[in-house]
């Protein structure tokens, strides 16, 4: 179901989708890619020396896109405005007044301005304090109403594919924690899509992915991902160590003050352009003072802070020997090439391990004995956010009273040993305690085990005995 260009411009084909779908309390974002492009690709490569030759410029021509565009791929994202670069789909719902009817992104806005409707703004930040939102005499669910926007944003697909098409659907979001993976599960459940494949990642892991899919000559240095909104600047540095086995890609992330800016004046004025050579001023001392630190290669600009084009020397900065693009859409793109690698579509990423802040940062296991051979029995792998860890499995104790884990970090650290005692476990003869034990990551730090005494069939009756331990990984 592949959108046109200009001269096939809302006409559709059969082919599955996948999406990334950026989400903030600003506004939100898609990008999309079909699966029947892999098939497509596969055939050109495989079509004769002429095919091939095509296929092969089309790939140079990507690696040779400007200094300052975005790299071109096939990952595309929905534009609010056909055939325009506007992405970003206003984070916003309104409550008509008179007929109780729900708008939502630039029409809400629009009605919004006019006065005929209550509107509501922030919907991430109110589904994750969980007050009831007012609007006019009505009290609404926060979750409920941020369900809604999603839900309706995501109609703006069926121009481009029909909703039974979906193969898959990856969320971003800014900070993802306990609570935030509580509401985006909630959400996923209720907008009950044709699709059983819902998932969702941080902002860092959406710049992991990204970079992961562009040509590697950008980031065979430091990589810098500068995200301005006008109020704050964050400064994420990607790196990957090639010396380890996988290849761990590491992301360090600062954020600094002194950027804050008022709302751009509509006519310039002497203090608007006072302000903007201030901000470019602090922007330059900051990234010389972080590209001095290391070696830089490229270096991203992202988000609506830069439009006005303050930028002048710290770009001219920039640019001396490295790559710089500007744009607006890294975030949902990475969510785009994110789903990808779950559904292992074109799991590229199977040689390198992301320990960032939603990951597990060490490999888990026991020592077992299996068919009388001692070997490793894996609980979880590092890399994996932390929400997503869970095992139940069962054991047999040979004898004594402790289980112990064998923690293996990926940053270096030696492996380490941790037991949890079974404190006042019934006595029974070697090899007759059965055991179930169910392991759970509560944050990506800390582990909790749950063991259960299950018995030994009618020989050992189960003593009831439970036992929980939360350990510091």
């Amino acid at each position: 179901m592949l959108l046109e260009r200009k001269d096939g411009a809302g006409k559709k084909k059969k082919g599955r989708i996948v999406i990334g779908y950026d989400l903030g309390d600003t506004h939100a974002q898609i990008s999309y890619y079909f699966l029947h492009r892999d098939a497509q690709r596969a055939d050109d490569m495989s079509g004769g020396e002429d095919s091939r030759k095509d296929a092969l410029q089309k790939e140079a021509s990507k690696k040779d896109s400007s200094r300052r565009g975005t790299p071109d791929g096939d990952v595309e994202t929905l534009a609010v405005v056909a055939g325009t670069e506007q992405y970003n789909i206003p984070a916003v719902l309104c409550r008509k007044k008179e007929v109780k009817q729900w708008l939502f992104g630039r029409e809400a806005v629009k009605f919004a301005e006019e006065g005929e409707c209550f509107l509501i703004k922030n919907l991430v930040s109110l589904a994750r304090a969980g007050e009831w939102v007012e609007a006019g005499e009505e009290r609404f669910d926060p979750v409920a109403l941020l369900t809604l926007f999603i839900k309706r944003s995501l109609s703006l697909l069926t121009l481009i594919a029909s909703p039974d098409y979906l193969e898959g659907v990856m969320f971003t979001i800014d900070r993802l924690d306990g609570r935030m993976v509580e509401i985006l599960s909630q959400v996923g459940a209720n907008l009950q899509l044709k699709t059983d494949q819902v998932y969702f990642q941080s902002h860092v892991e959406s710049y992991y992915y990204y970079m992961l899919h562009q040509p590697k000559e950008l980031w065979m240095q430091e990589v810098l991902l500068c995200d301005y909104d006008n109020r704050r600047l964050k400064i994420y540095g990607f790196g990957v160590n090639n010396r380890t086995t996988p290849k761990v890609a590491l992301i360090d992330i600062n954020e600094y003050e002194g950027m804050e800016r008022g709302e751009p004046a509509a006519e310039k004025t002497e203090m608007e352009e006072m302000e903007k050579s201030r901000l470019d001023r602090t922007f330059l001392e900051i990234v010389q003072n972080r590209c001095s630190a290391s070696s830089v290669s490229c270096v991203y600009l992202i988000g609506d802070g830069y439009k006005d084009g303050w930028a002048s020397e710290s770009l001219r900065y920039l640019c001396r020997g490295r790559r710089v693009f500007q744009g607006n859409n890294l975030y949902s793109k990475g969510a785009c090439y994110g789903i990808r690698e779950k559904l292992g579509i074109e799991p590229i990423g199977e040689e390198y391990v992301f320990l960032g802040l939603d990951k597990l940062k060490a490999n888990i296991g026991m020592r077992v004995l299996r068919r009388g051979e001692e070997s490793y029995f894996a609980l979880m792998d590092a890399g994996v956010n932390w929400f997503e860890t869970k095992k139940e499995f069962h054991v047999i104790l040979e004898d004594g009273d402790a289980l112990s884990l064998l923690l293996t970090p990926l940053d270096g650290q030696e492996p380490k040993q941790v037991d949890m005692i079974l404190e006042s476990i019934e006595k029974r003869p070697r090899w007759t305690t059965r055991l179930e034990i169910k392991t759970e990551m509560l944050s990506e730090r800390e582990l909790s085990v749950r063991v259960k005494d299950l018995g030994f069939g009618s020989f050992f009756p189960a003593s009831g005995g439970e036992w929980n331990k939360v350990f510091e990984i």
